[in-house]
């Protein structure tokens, strides 16, 4: 675009619009692919047909809910504070529960009841790492018994107490579910070398209600609104995922780039997959195109920002070595995570 990286003296070029119309230009792509990803994702969960709502089947027994007095065909519409609009809302905010006691609300045939239920405990043995589907490690949770033994991103599991793997993650979990002590011997290959470990296995507790939703009746209405709920807890989701990077929950050695997602392209089962896929990519390049980052729209609109807050624009040579420098750090991180995605592969 004329005027947008050298000065131009035509009143239409990029240098001469005003700032706030400059930032749009900016953000215009990133936009676009996060509205495209959004409307991809919408249509395919529309399409699907199964969503779990809101609306309480059953209860477990024992469980926290039944105790309470919750009933089949209550609507819970707030847990903990938070609108709930479908099991997975359910889910996600259970995942933070800490065993206090949590306030429900639900809609009883009209009648708006509000309960205080502590959650049941269920303690499971873990192993504080992620496997993907031929028993490589993907990730290693922090300060996990895994990481503190020195198992790392890209190990590939190889005998779980003395049986070969074969690269079928289902075998670790086999394992852990019929383990009865407090360890698992496991056979690591790293590059050439290979690795014994005695691996104690962490605790971890995981606190439920107790409830089985029921199925919402398949109309075009739930379609689009399951829809569009699924589609915002997507959105979420990848917000959450760039968050947990730059608070360093998530790894640069997570970080996946074309190889690695050549990769996951060509192990797409079926066309609602390779969409979903593609909505995936498609809002990750937005939200990523965004950040802050010389080199890429959101470090242009940051620097835009600051010539509205200085009130006079950056010098050129000023602005180019940072766009340099910008440029370089991405170009590393992308050798970086190519070189991983590669350790992956093989």
């Amino acid at each position: 675009m004329e005027g947008e990286d050298e000065a131009s003296e035509d009143d239409r070029s990029f240098s001469k619009a005003s700032i706030p119309k400059r930032i749009a230009i900016c953000a215009a792509g990133a936009i676009v692919n996060i509205i495209f990803a959004m409307i991809v994702y919408c249509i395919v969960m529309a399409a699907s047909g199964v969503y779990i709502s809101n609306v309480v089947d059953s209860t477990i027994p024992k469980y926290a809910a039944e105790q309470a007095g919750i009933q089949s065909g209550d609507i819970i519409v707030e847990l903990n504070g938070k609108k709930v609009d479908n099991k997975y809302d359910l889910d996600a905010i259970m995942q933070t529960a800490t065993g206090e006691e949590i306030p429900v609300k639900v809609d009883r045939n009209g009648e708006n009841l509000e309960f205080k239920i502590k959650p049941t405990e269920v303690k499971s043995k873990v192993t504080g790492m992620y496997l993907d589907d031929k028993c490589q490690v993907i990730m290693v949770d922090k300060g996990s018994s895994s990481e503190k033994q020195g198992i790392q991103a890209n190990d590939v599991i190889t005998k779980i107490n003395g049986v070969e793997t074969n690269g079928d993650t289902n075998k670790m979990i086999e394992a852990l579910q019929q383990q009865e002590s407090e360890t698992i011997s496991l056979t690591i290959q790293r590059g050439k070398a290979e690795i014994n470990i005695e691996l104690i296995l962490d605790y971890v507790s995981t606190y439920y209600l107790g409830v089985n939703m029921k199925i919402a009746p398949d109309t075009f209405f739930n379609r689009c609104y399951y829809g569009m709920v699924e589609t915002k807890n997507f959105v979420f989701s990848i917000a959450d995922n760039v968050k947990q990077l730059f608070t360093g929950n998530v790894g640069i050695d997570q970080m996946t780039g074309p190889i690695g997602i050549g990769e996951m392209v060509s192990q797409t089962n079926g066309f609602k997959e390779f969409i979903y896929l593609m909505a995936l990519i498609s809002i990750s390049l937005g939200v990523t195109n965004l950040l802050p980052i010389p080199a890429l729209d959101g470090g242009k609109i940051l620097i835009l920002i600051i010539e509205a807050i200085r009130r006079k624009p950056m010098k050129p040579e000023n602005e180019i070595n940072i766009q340099l420098l910008g440029f370089s750090i991405l170009i590393a991180l992308s050798i970086y995570v190519s070189y991983n995605d590669i350790l992956r592969l093989f």
